[in-house]
């Protein structure tokens, strides 16, 4: 069974899902992929304590302090390869960013120091798709907590996000990154 509630933002109403013990989903109100992750109905419980943490880590980040993904119990469903995509995500320090390469080529490296076999880490494939590893971003189904936020394209490009990118900016901005640096594409599929 899965519990469900919602909490205020800066960014406006947030939807955090639970098995009970650990944290699932967190997502903005009309963020892509909203609780595509969760296969059954969600009942309705504010008293979870797993939410009380969650509200306070999210008034801890939205206060400036720089809570970590780690402080909290996730355990966000999806496949072998979002996993590893996603532990990477939490490795990113706050206000700093890192691109969608850079995390292929940090899986492509782990995946062969590993010699982990199977399709669901790039088959033997000496390089891994930034592709891939955009569309495992794009689905992180824990938004904020796993900082997806954090990833630009290698060109500087701010896109991506599955919550919008007005949201990803002001993420960005919250965190002291200096978003000058990067631009908004005019035409693309994450926009």
């Amino acid at each position: 069974m899965y519990y469900a509630t919602t909490c205020t933002s800066p960014l406006g109403t947030l939807t955090l899902a639970s098995n009970g013990e650990q944290l699932l989903g967190l997502w903005l109100k009309e963020q892509k992929y909203h609780g595509c992750t969760l296969f059954e109905e969600m009942v309705q419980n504010d008293n979870l304590e797993v939410f009380k943490k969650t509200r306070l880590w999210l008034e801890r980040y939205f206060d400036g302090q720089k809570p970590g993904p780690h402080e909290l119990p996730l355990a966000p469903p999806g496949s072998e390869f979002r996993q590893a995509v996603w532990k990477l995500l939490c490795q990113i320090p706050y206000g700093e960013v890192t691109t969608y390469g850079a995390i292929a080529h940090k899986i492509a490296a782990d995946r062969d120091k590993a010699r982990l076999p199977g399709k669901a880490l790039g088959a033997g494939k000496a390089r891994m798709s930034s592709q891939a590893v955009g569309g495992a971003v794009g689905h992180n189904p824990l938004s904020i907590i796993i900082p997806c936020h954090r990833v630009v394209g290698s060109n500087g490009s701010l896109t991506g996000y599955a919550g919008g990118l007005p949201l990803k900016i002001k993420l960005l901005k919250l965190e002291g990154v200096d978003v000058s640096q990067f631009f908004v594409p005019q035409k693309g599929t994450a926009l």
